[in-house]
Protein backbone atom coordinates (compact mmCIF):
# COMPACT_ATOMS: atom_id res chain seq x y z
CA UNK A 1 0.00 0.00 0.00
CA UNK A 2 1.46 3.41 -1.11
CA UNK A 3 1.67 6.26 1.51
CA UNK A 4 0.28 9.52 0.81
CA UNK A 5 3.41 12.21 0.42
CA UNK A 6 2.70 15.05 2.94
CA UNK A 7 2.95 18.72 0.90
CA UNK A 8 6.11 20.35 1.72
CA UNK A 9 6.51 23.91 1.27
CA UNK A 10 9.68 25.90 1.15
CA UNK A 11 8.60 29.58 1.85
CA UNK A 12 6.22 31.56 4.22
CA UNK A 13 4.59 34.82 3.83
CA UNK A 14 2.51 36.64 6.51
CA UNK A 15 -0.99 37.82 5.50
CA UNK A 16 -3.41 40.41 6.75
CA UNK A 17 -6.91 41.09 5.17
CA UNK A 18 -9.01 44.12 6.13
CA UNK A 19 -12.53 45.24 7.01
CA UNK A 20 -14.90 43.46 4.01
CA UNK A 21 -12.64 41.14 3.05
CA UNK A 22 -12.33 39.45 6.53
CA UNK A 23 -15.87 37.89 5.20
CA UNK A 24 -14.61 35.42 3.32
CA UNK A 25 -11.94 33.98 5.96
CA UNK A 26 -12.31 31.15 7.99
CA UNK A 27 -12.90 32.34 11.97
CA UNK A 28 -9.65 31.30 13.11
CA UNK A 29 -8.07 33.76 10.26
CA UNK A 30 -10.14 37.30 10.57
CA UNK A 31 -8.75 40.01 11.37
CA UNK A 32 -5.63 38.47 12.44
CA UNK A 33 -2.16 37.83 11.13
CA UNK A 34 -1.55 34.31 9.46
CA UNK A 35 0.97 32.38 7.92
CA UNK A 36 0.69 31.53 4.08
CA UNK A 37 2.95 28.33 2.60
CA UNK A 38 3.79 28.04 -0.80
CA UNK A 39 6.58 27.20 -2.94
CA UNK A 40 7.90 29.20 -6.31
CA UNK A 41 7.33 32.53 -6.62
CA UNK A 42 3.45 33.06 -7.64
CA UNK A 43 1.62 36.56 -8.64
CA UNK A 44 0.15 38.05 -5.88
CA UNK A 45 -3.22 37.75 -7.14
CA UNK A 46 -2.88 33.31 -7.00
CA UNK A 47 -2.23 33.20 -2.84
CA UNK A 48 -4.88 36.12 -2.20
CA UNK A 49 -7.76 33.82 -4.49
CA UNK A 50 -6.48 30.46 -2.88
CA UNK A 51 -6.77 31.94 0.91
CA UNK A 52 -10.59 32.56 -0.66
CA UNK A 53 -10.76 36.06 -1.82
CA UNK A 54 -11.78 37.29 -5.04
CA UNK A 55 -9.66 39.18 -6.76
CA UNK A 56 -12.68 41.86 -7.56
CA UNK A 57 -12.79 42.60 -3.58
CA UNK A 58 -9.09 43.89 -3.67
CA UNK A 59 -8.46 47.73 -3.95
CA UNK A 60 -4.84 47.72 -2.40
CA UNK A 61 -2.42 45.40 -1.54
CA UNK A 62 0.63 46.12 0.30
CA UNK A 63 3.75 44.15 0.53
CA UNK A 64 6.86 45.20 3.32
CA UNK A 65 5.41 48.76 3.31
CA UNK A 66 4.93 49.13 -0.79
CA UNK A 67 1.83 49.36 -2.91
CA UNK A 68 2.25 46.38 -5.40
CA UNK A 69 -0.39 45.44 -8.32
CA UNK A 70 -1.35 41.76 -8.87
CA UNK A 71 1.50 40.27 -11.30
CA UNK A 72 4.32 41.10 -8.02
CA UNK A 73 6.00 37.42 -7.36
CA UNK A 74 5.46 36.93 -3.16
CA UNK A 75 9.20 35.64 -1.64
CA UNK A 76 9.89 33.98 1.43
CA UNK A 77 9.03 36.07 4.40
CA UNK A 78 6.48 38.62 3.10
CA UNK A 79 4.35 41.00 5.12
CA UNK A 80 1.16 41.57 2.98
CA UNK A 81 -1.59 43.40 3.75
CA UNK A 82 -4.84 43.08 1.55
CA UNK A 83 -7.41 45.97 1.75
CA UNK A 84 -11.11 46.05 0.09
CA UNK A 85 -12.24 49.13 -2.13
CA UNK A 86 -11.76 52.85 -0.14
CA UNK A 87 -14.83 55.06 0.01
CA UNK A 88 -13.34 58.09 1.82
CA UNK A 89 -9.43 57.64 1.29
CA UNK A 90 -7.40 58.87 -1.52
CA UNK A 91 -5.04 56.10 -2.55
CA UNK A 92 -4.21 57.99 -6.38
CA UNK A 93 -0.58 57.74 -5.53
CA UNK A 94 -0.38 54.40 -5.50
CA UNK A 95 0.21 51.07 -7.41
CA UNK A 96 -3.55 50.40 -9.75
CA UNK A 97 -5.02 47.13 -9.56
CA UNK A 98 -7.31 47.86 -12.74
CA UNK A 99 -7.60 50.26 -15.31
CA UNK A 100 -10.45 51.79 -13.90
CA UNK A 101 -11.72 52.19 -10.22
CA UNK A 102 -14.37 49.35 -8.88
CA UNK A 103 -17.40 52.25 -8.46
CA UNK A 104 -19.83 53.13 -11.09
CA UNK A 105 -23.69 52.71 -11.16
CA UNK A 106 -23.99 50.02 -14.34
CA UNK A 107 -24.20 46.50 -13.29
CA UNK A 108 -25.16 43.06 -14.07
CA UNK A 109 -26.42 40.79 -11.71
CA UNK A 110 -26.45 36.67 -11.69
CA UNK A 111 -29.61 34.28 -10.81
CA UNK A 112 -29.97 34.88 -7.50
CA UNK A 113 -30.62 38.47 -7.20
CA UNK A 114 -34.06 39.26 -9.18
CA UNK A 115 -35.69 41.27 -6.39
CA UNK A 116 -32.84 43.27 -6.13
CA UNK A 117 -32.16 43.87 -9.86
CA UNK A 118 -36.09 45.31 -9.36
CA UNK A 119 -35.09 47.91 -6.92
CA UNK A 120 -31.94 49.18 -8.23
CA UNK A 121 -33.63 49.60 -11.58
CA UNK A 122 -36.71 51.61 -9.09
CA UNK A 123 -34.01 53.50 -7.79
CA UNK A 124 -32.73 54.51 -11.69
CA UNK A 125 -29.70 52.15 -11.96
CA UNK A 126 -28.57 51.01 -15.45
CA UNK A 127 -28.93 46.66 -14.05
CA UNK A 128 -28.87 43.75 -16.76
CA UNK A 129 -30.63 40.78 -14.93
CA UNK A 130 -31.86 37.77 -16.76
CA UNK A 131 -32.51 34.63 -14.97
CA UNK A 132 -31.02 32.26 -17.71
CA UNK A 133 -27.50 34.17 -17.95
CA UNK A 134 -25.24 31.51 -17.49
CA UNK A 135 -21.82 32.57 -15.96
CA UNK A 136 -20.02 33.19 -19.63
CA UNK A 137 -22.34 35.60 -20.83
CA UNK A 138 -22.05 37.69 -17.63
CA UNK A 139 -18.70 37.66 -17.39
CA UNK A 140 -18.62 38.44 -21.16
CA UNK A 141 -21.34 41.13 -21.27
CA UNK A 142 -19.57 42.83 -17.91
CA UNK A 143 -16.43 43.53 -20.01
CA UNK A 144 -17.83 44.43 -23.18
CA UNK A 145 -20.62 47.14 -21.60
CA UNK A 146 -18.10 47.95 -18.88
CA UNK A 147 -20.53 46.53 -16.34
CA UNK A 148 -20.18 45.85 -12.57
CA UNK A 149 -20.87 42.44 -11.26
CA UNK A 150 -22.96 41.60 -8.42
CA UNK A 151 -23.28 38.08 -7.61
CA UNK A 152 -23.98 35.96 -4.63
CA UNK A 153 -21.72 33.37 -6.01
CA UNK A 154 -18.01 33.93 -4.96
CA UNK A 155 -16.63 31.53 -8.08
CA UNK A 156 -18.12 33.53 -10.97
CA UNK A 157 -15.61 36.58 -9.09
CA UNK A 158 -12.11 34.15 -9.69
CA UNK A 159 -12.52 34.23 -12.95
CA UNK A 160 -9.60 35.83 -14.53
CA UNK A 161 -10.89 37.47 -17.18
CA UNK A 162 -13.09 39.19 -14.37
CA UNK A 163 -11.95 42.94 -13.82
CA UNK A 164 -15.10 44.22 -12.09
CA UNK A 165 -17.20 42.87 -9.46
CA UNK A 166 -19.15 42.43 -5.51
CA UNK A 167 -19.81 39.66 -4.05
CA UNK A 168 -23.17 40.23 -2.01
CA UNK A 169 -23.18 39.17 1.53
CA UNK A 170 -26.89 39.22 2.27
CA UNK A 171 -29.62 36.74 1.16
CA UNK A 172 -32.51 39.98 2.19
CA UNK A 173 -33.04 41.91 -0.88
CA UNK A 174 -33.30 45.18 1.34
CA UNK A 175 -30.24 44.40 3.40
CA UNK A 176 -28.66 43.91 -0.31
CA UNK A 177 -29.97 47.31 -1.59
CA UNK A 178 -27.97 48.90 1.51
CA UNK A 179 -24.89 46.77 0.43
CA UNK A 180 -24.72 47.76 -2.96
CA UNK A 181 -25.66 51.50 -2.43
CA UNK A 182 -23.13 51.67 0.45
CA UNK A 183 -20.02 50.17 -1.35
CA UNK A 184 -20.59 52.32 -4.59
CA UNK A 185 -21.41 55.53 -2.72
CA UNK A 186 -24.14 55.73 -5.02
CA UNK A 187 -26.38 58.11 -2.39
CA UNK A 188 -26.43 60.85 -4.34
CA UNK A 189 -26.75 59.17 -7.85
CA UNK A 190 -30.41 57.87 -7.35
CA UNK A 191 -32.90 59.00 -9.84
CA UNK A 192 -36.63 57.01 -8.88
CA UNK A 193 -38.87 55.74 -11.69
CA UNK A 194 -36.81 56.48 -14.29
CA UNK A 195 -36.19 52.94 -15.37
CA UNK A 196 -38.54 50.41 -16.40
CA UNK A 197 -38.13 47.51 -13.25
CA UNK A 198 -39.24 45.35 -15.79
CA UNK A 199 -36.49 45.21 -18.59
CA UNK A 200 -34.38 48.37 -17.17
CA UNK A 201 -35.09 50.52 -20.56
CA UNK A 202 -35.22 54.49 -19.67
CA UNK A 203 -38.53 55.63 -18.86
CA UNK A 204 -39.76 59.45 -20.29
CA UNK A 205 -43.22 61.07 -19.91
CA UNK A 206 -45.60 60.27 -23.07
CA UNK A 207 -48.57 62.20 -24.69
CA UNK A 208 -52.02 60.87 -23.13
CA UNK A 209 -53.57 61.27 -26.99
CA UNK A 210 -50.44 58.68 -28.63
CA UNK A 211 -51.21 55.49 -26.24
CA UNK A 212 -55.12 56.49 -25.78
CA UNK A 213 -56.06 53.05 -27.95
CA UNK A 214 -54.23 51.44 -24.96
CA UNK A 215 -55.53 52.55 -21.83
CA UNK A 216 -58.50 50.99 -20.09
CA UNK A 217 -61.47 52.91 -20.02
CA UNK A 218 -61.40 53.99 -16.13
CA UNK A 219 -57.51 54.53 -16.58
CA UNK A 220 -58.29 56.97 -19.14
CA UNK A 221 -60.78 58.64 -16.81
CA UNK A 222 -59.06 59.07 -13.50
CA UNK A 223 -55.48 59.60 -15.15
CA UNK A 224 -54.05 62.08 -17.43
CA UNK A 225 -50.56 61.82 -16.69
CA UNK A 226 -48.34 59.16 -18.57
CA UNK A 227 -45.06 57.52 -19.11
CA UNK A 228 -43.46 54.87 -21.56
CA UNK A 229 -40.47 52.84 -21.35
CA UNK A 230 -38.47 53.29 -24.67
CA UNK A 231 -37.57 49.72 -24.71
CA UNK A 232 -40.61 47.35 -23.98
CA UNK A 233 -43.01 50.36 -24.52
CA UNK A 234 -44.48 49.09 -21.14
CA UNK A 235 -47.08 52.21 -20.01
CA UNK A 236 -46.88 54.06 -16.30
CA UNK A 237 -49.45 56.05 -14.48
CA UNK A 238 -49.64 57.21 -10.95
CA UNK A 239 -51.78 54.88 -9.61
CA UNK A 240 -52.18 52.88 -6.46
CA UNK A 241 -48.64 50.77 -7.38
CA UNK A 242 -47.17 54.04 -7.86
CA UNK A 243 -47.31 55.62 -4.81
CA UNK A 244 -46.73 52.09 -3.10
CA UNK A 245 -43.50 52.19 -4.95
CA UNK A 246 -43.05 56.02 -3.96
CA UNK A 247 -43.76 55.25 -0.37
CA UNK A 248 -41.11 52.09 -0.71
CA UNK A 249 -38.42 54.63 -2.03
CA UNK A 250 -38.87 57.59 0.90
CA UNK A 251 -38.18 54.84 3.32
CA UNK A 252 -35.34 53.33 2.00
CA UNK A 253 -33.68 57.18 1.27
CA UNK A 254 -34.82 57.77 5.14
CA UNK A 255 -32.92 54.36 5.93
CA UNK A 256 -29.83 55.39 3.68
CA UNK A 257 -29.38 58.49 5.95
CA UNK A 258 -28.73 56.89 8.97
CA UNK A 259 -25.97 54.23 7.21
Amino acid sequence: MSKKIKDTFEYEAQFRFYEELNDFLPHNKVKKIFPYKFNGSPSIKDPIEAIGIPHTEVDLIIVNGRSVNFHYRLKNRDFVSVYPVFQSIDNSPLVKLRDRPLRGDTFILDVHLGRLAKTLRMLGFDTLYRNDYDDTEIVQISLRENRIILTRDRKLLHAQEVTHGYCVRSTNPEVQLHEVVKRFNLKMDIRPFSRCMICNGLINRVGKDTILHRLEPKTNLYFHEFYRCNACERIYWKGSHYHELHARFKKIRSEMRTT
